[in-house]
């Protein structure tokens, strides 16, 4: 007999076994469609779980509203205006989740102390990523702030840099400082730059009003610095790179608190000669500390001094134990958590150090947080 004729299967099956075989194909797609319904039902938990793990960030306290005092006469600001207001002062900061606890007590900081508070804009630099969520926390946080969020794309810098003795030096948004020039519009021609470890306990007015005479930057700086300590035997070992010192005096100076003049930084291209350092490190590794060692290469014994009481730094500890320190002799207007110990990360854990107890009065943070860089 031809196939096409041959007798068809179900003809030629018993019928309990038609019947066994009709049940269990019954029970197989019940279970298909309870599997199905268990999913649906499960899935909004697991977006929920999700959404709390990627875009959750900490709550803080409403900071009251800080008003000029009767000497100031007040002055709005807005990215369109086209001439320049030397009444207002311009900081720039960067905002990221790591270190959100930091800038928000700086900002907070900054403004108790200011005798015309409502004349301050604050500048902050965000990857794309956390814009959205960050601008919502500082307009609630601080519902008077005048301020700007500005999106640094990480690829300006990541072929650029190469790790260094701790992974919080190596994040691109540490290098953001180096490119306030562009971000910020034109008519912003002068800009306090400050890290988000640190608290201002002046007013930040005297430091804003300091005279730069022909210097790009100024900055308190150390000139009994031993800068062997900041550079490799590589560089060292190079008469070319290390010619780049000669002549210059030895001065150390931390980039968390600069003064900057960035009309004469865009007119000098300063972010290209620092580039230019980051490039050779790169493919030399002639420095170990981030973004520290370009900024010395460049500026170093070039710098307008200003007063040793504008960066009380290190208070963080060193870069690998982030041990206790004390404060360095003399007055005191800015505290600086420089180095790896945090005083939001010590105090939460229970293990603070003695001047910790000084940054605490300005934490508006409202729980415990969920993210360290250590």
């Amino acid at each position: 007999m031809s196939p096409l004729h041959s007798t068809p299967l179900h003809s030629t099956v018993s019928t309990p076994l038609i019947y066994t075989l009709h049940n269990t194909s019954l029970e197989m797609s019940s279970l298909r469609l309870r599997l199905r319904l268990c999913l649906l039902l499960l899935l909004p938990i697991a977006i929920s779980s999700v959404t709390v793990t990627i875009t959750d960030l900490p709550a803080f306290r409403e900071a009251p509203a800080f008003q000029n005092g009767r000497e100031c006469f007040k002055t709005l600001w807005s990215p369109a205006d086209l001439t320049h207001n030397p009444s207002i002062i311009h900081i720039a900061m960067t905002l990221d989740a790591i270190y959100l606890r930091g800038s928000v007590a700086g900002v907070f900081s900054v403004l108790q102390h200011a005798s015309c508070p409502e004349n301050i804009v604050f500048h902050f630099i965000a990857t794309q990523r956390r814009s959205a969520d960050l601008r919502r926390i500082i307009s609630s946080t601080f519902p008077y702030l005048t301020y700007q969020i500005y999106h640094f794309d990480p690829n300006l810098v990541r072929s650029k840099i190469s790790s260094s003795i701790r992974r919080a030096l190596d994040q691109p948004l540490n290098y953001a400082r180096i490119y306030l020039a562009d971000l910020l519009p034109t008519t912003v021609r002068r800009v306090i730059y400050f890290d988000s470890d640190l608290v201002v306990v002046d007013d930040v007015a005297k430091l804003w009003r300091i005279d730069l005479g022909r210097h790009v930057v100024g900055a308190p700086e150390y000139c009994h610095a031993n800068f062997t300590n900041y550079f490799t035997s590589r560089f060292w070992s190079s008469q070319g790179y290390k010619s780049a010192l000669k002549g210059r005096k030895a001065c150390y100076f931390n980039t968390g608190v600069m003064v900057i003049d960035l009309g004469k930084w865009r007119e000098g291209r300063f972010t290209v000669k620092l580039e230019t350092w980051m490039r050779i490190q790169k493919r030399h590794r002639i420095y170990e500390l981030g973004s520290l060692p370009p900024f010395l290469l460049v500026f170093a014994g070039d710098v307008e001094p200003v007063e040793h009481r504008w960066n009380q730094h290190g208070l963080g500890g060193d870069n690998l134990e982030g041990l206790c320190r004390n404060l360095h002799p003399g007055p005191v207007s800015l505290l600086h958590w420089s180095g790896k110990g945090k005083p939001w990360l010590r105090l939460d854990s229970r293990r603070p150090c003695p001047l910790d107890s000084l940054w605490a009065p300005y934490d508006l943070f409202r729980y415990s947080p969920l993210i360290s860089d250590s």
